[in-house]
C-alpha cells in the first residue's frame, strides 16, 4: 500500500463483502469495508449507505436550554425507522451506516457527503474513522435550508 489516498486497486483490495442477513461472499483480502452492496465501490473509495434506523432531536422550545457535549441527558432523541426521514428546518437527525467498518491500523478514513445531497442543503458530518477502529459509522445529517429536507434509507449518503 501506498501513502496518502489509496490508488482504485489499493481501495478493492480492501472491500470485503459481507450482508447482514448471514450471507456472506469470502474475498481472500484484508476486510476494510463490509458493504451491503459490492457496487457501492468506486475509483474514489466506497459510498456507505444510511441505515432505515434515526434518531430525532426532541427539543421543548418553551423551555430553552443549552446543548451541552458534556452532558447527555441535554440532548433527547425520539427513535424512528422507515425508508425515509424528513430533516426539519434548520435542524439534524442522527442515522448510521448498514456497513460495519473496520479500519486496518496503519489507515485512517475520512467520510465525505454524497454530492445529491449537497444539493439539497443536506451536510453529512462524520468524525473521522481511526486507524485500528471497527464499527457501523453514525452519520449526522444537518439541514440547512429553511424547508424540510428528505433522507433516504439504503442509499449512498457519505463516501469514504
Amino acid at each position: 500500500m501506498t501513502g496518502g489516498v489509496l490508488a482504485d486497486w489499493e481501495i478493492e483490495a480492501l472491500v470485503h463483502v459481507s450482508y447482514g442477513d448471514g450471507w456472506s461472499k469470502t474475498i481472500t483480502r484484508p476486510p476494510l469495508i463490509y458493504p451491503m452492496n459490492p457496487s457501492n465501490l468506486n475509483s474514489f473509495g466506497y459510498d456507505l449507505t444510511l441505515h432505515s434506523e434515526f434518531m430525532i432531536p426532541s427539543f421543548d422550545l418553551s423551555k430553552p436550554t443549552v446543548l451541552d457535549p458534556m452532558d447527555s441527558s441535554s440532548a433527547r432523541f425520539i427513535q424512528f425507522s422507515g425508508d425515509y426521514c424528513i430533516i426539519p428546518p434548520n435542524s439534524f437527525i442522527l442515522g448510521r451506516s448498514v456497513e460495519k467498518i473496520n479500519m486496518p491500523a496503519w489507515a485512517t478514513g475520512l467520510c465525505i457527503g454524497r454530492s445529491t445531497y449537497a444539493r439539497c442543503g443536506i451536510i453529512a458530518n462524520v468524525t473521522p474513522l481511526e486507524a485500528g477502529w471497527s464499527g457501523t459509522v453514525t452519520i449526522e445529517l444537518s439541514n440547512s435550508t429553511p424547508m424540510p429536507a428528505k433522507v433516504y434509507a439504503h442509499r449512498g449518503i457519505v463516501q469514504v
